[in-house]
């Protein structure tokens, strides 16, 4: 029974999926094949972003990025990347319960032979497999265009990857959050205003502190504790800041498990 649920979840995710992973492959091809345009004109563009306002430059990440080199450059387009999956994730997170409670078909699942925790497992591991298809796009399509708009200059292999590699704790935070929120709440009527204020919220709150210097808001959003700009510049992660995603992670999912415990779930009749 539990199989039979995540298929089903499975496909309602396989047209997003596709849709998500078609999105971001365009936008990465897009943004990346533009670098020798910039590269070109790297001096030039640098003298302009110096008349710029230190606090909107770090609003944007881009203070300390060196325009001229391919992994400078993709930490601007990176911060686009990971808004859209943050949106993805977060759109998953909060109709990973809360659509089936509002098409009133909830009580009837939860007739079956199957306990609660099988359900909410069966329906966590199909949206975490739909994620994982298009982590692998965003991998694939990223490293494959860096290594094609290269030409001669050498790129750091492994900061590559620390960057690719922390999509997954990323998309992670956004989930698991939008699925605590998602049963904290009453009734949800429509997923996109939920995951968007939640995706968009962190961007503004990571934003804004850049602009304010308050470091205490970089502690809230994952935003700051997955920065392209840092990893690129000091080729790790800040991992005081990561282990507080990891830490809201697992405490998001562990309170998700008791409240869909406790849940009253309504019925249709």
């Amino acid at each position: 029974m539990a199989m039979n649920i995540f298929r089903q979840e499975f496909k309602m995710h396989v047209r997003t999926v596709i849709t998500w992973s078609l999105g971001l492959t365009a936008l990465i091809v897009l943004i990346v094949s533009l670098f020798s345009s910039f590269a070109q004109d790297a001096a030039l563009l640098t003298e302009m972003l110096d008349n710029f306002p230190e606090q909107l430059l770090a609003a944007f990440g881009m203070t300390g990025v060196d325009l001229a080199t391919i992994l400078g450059y993709f930490s601007l387009a990176f911060l686009f990347i990971q808004i859209f999956l943050a949106l993805q994730a977060a759109n998953y997170g909060f109709g990973m319960v809360s659509v089936e409670e509002r098409e009133w078909t909830a009580d009837f699942l939860l007739t079956k032979p199957v306990g609660r925790t099988s359900i909410l497992t069966s329906k966590l591991l199909a949206a975490l497999c739909a994620l994982a298809i298009t982590d692998v796009v965003v991998w694939v399509v990223s490293y494959a265009c860096i290594m094609l708009v290269k030409g001669d200059a050498a790129v750091d292999t492994g900061t590559l990857l620390l960057l690719l590699a922390s999509i997954v704790p990323f998309q992670l935070f956004f989930l698991a959050v939008g699925l605590v929120v998602s049963l904290l709440v009453k009734r949800i009527r429509s997923v996109t205003p939920y995951a968007m204020a939640l995706g968009f919220g962190m961007y503004v709150l990571s934003a804004f502190g850049d602009m304010l210097g308050e470091s205490a808001l970089e502690k809230i959003t994952p935003f700051k504790h997955f920065s392209a700009n840092y990893i690129i510049q000091h080729e790790a992660y800040d991992w005081p800041l990561v282990l507080i995603s990891v830490a809201v992670i697992v405490l998001s999912m562990v309170g998700s498990y008791l409240l869909y415990a406790r849940r009253d779930i309504p019925s249709a009749v």
